[in-house]
């Protein structure tokens, strides 16, 4: 028995995370094209075939882009907030089509195969935006991205996880002087926006609380951040902790998947 995960890709040209078992396989999201899904599932040796569910966090594009021909193509369940659905522009067409919707509320469990999900909301500015822990054979990983800041509901969540993928979107002080329009870097500076590099590290050194085998810093701005300033931030903030020298720090990347992490 065995339980993988795999960020395939995390940005804002699109999000989608592999976590799986000898049973089940899951999507966390489908931002990335069906075609590039497909790919990067084919490089780390993870067949597209046999693909049991789609779970949406919210609307935005970058976490659906390739959602319909993915779910079409692969005869897919969607599992989604009754919100979440209603606020994405389906075209009319594609809505007849897709019509195997599994509605989720937040903070209420729901089970796909051997997997236990548990939604619950993060603040962001969408229509009913989530994050999950998911659990298969004991083994707890928990997706935590775009929210502007890190209420106690996520703390609580996230405790005792042995995969934390989790936001670290951009550098205050690039994303200052950058080129978004200043409506742009207000929204993502926002308590409903994106997390920092800072206050991810702040959340690091005063609230994880190590249990992370593995720790996936995700959703990496390519314009307003570096993966390295991203890396140092958060070795800065673990290296504060003794008890947390057994985390091990990877950063996901919007144009490649992580390496698959196996328990």
């Amino acid at each position: 028995m065995s339980v993988r995960v795999c960020v395939l890709g995390s940005g804002s040209k699109g999000n989608c995370t592999l976590v799986a078992t000898e049973r089940t396989r899951l999507l966390i999201d489908a931002g990335l094209s069906c075609r590039e899904t497909y790919a990067r599932l084919a490089a780390i040796s993870e067949s597209p075939d046999g693909l049991n569910a789609v779970v949406i966090s919210h609307e935005h594009t970058d976490h659906i882009n390739g959602l319909r021909v993915l779910a079409l193509n692969g005869n897919l369940p969607i599992y989604i907030s009754r919100s979440t659905c209603e606020a994405v522009s389906w075209d009319g067409e594609t809505r007849k089509k897709l019509t195997a919707f599994e509605y989720f509320a937040a903070s209420q469990k729901f089970t796909i195969g051997d997997i236990e999900v548990m939604p619950f909301p993060v603040p962001h500015d969408a229509a009913d935006p989530v994050a999950f822990t998911l659990e298969a054979q004991g083994i707890r990983v928990s997706v935590v991205t775009d929210l502007g800041y890190v209420p106690e509901i996520v703390k609580q969540r996230v405790k005792g996880s042995h995969v934390l993928i989790f936001e670290s979107n951009h550098d205050l002080e690039m994303l200052k002087v950058g080129p978004y329009p200043w409506h742009v870097k207000q929204r993502v500076m926002s308590r409903q926006g994106h997390l920092s590099n800072n206050a991810t590290a702040d959340f690091l050194s005063e609230e994880f609380d190590g249990t992370a085998q593995v720790l996936v810093l995700a959703h990496l701005s390519e314009t307003n951040n570096h993966p390295e300033i991203a890396r140092l931030s958060a070795e800065q903030a673990l290296a504060q902790r003794a008890r947390l020298r057994f985390t091990k720090l990877h950063l996901a990347s919007q144009t490649r998947p992580t390496e698959v992490f196996r328990f």
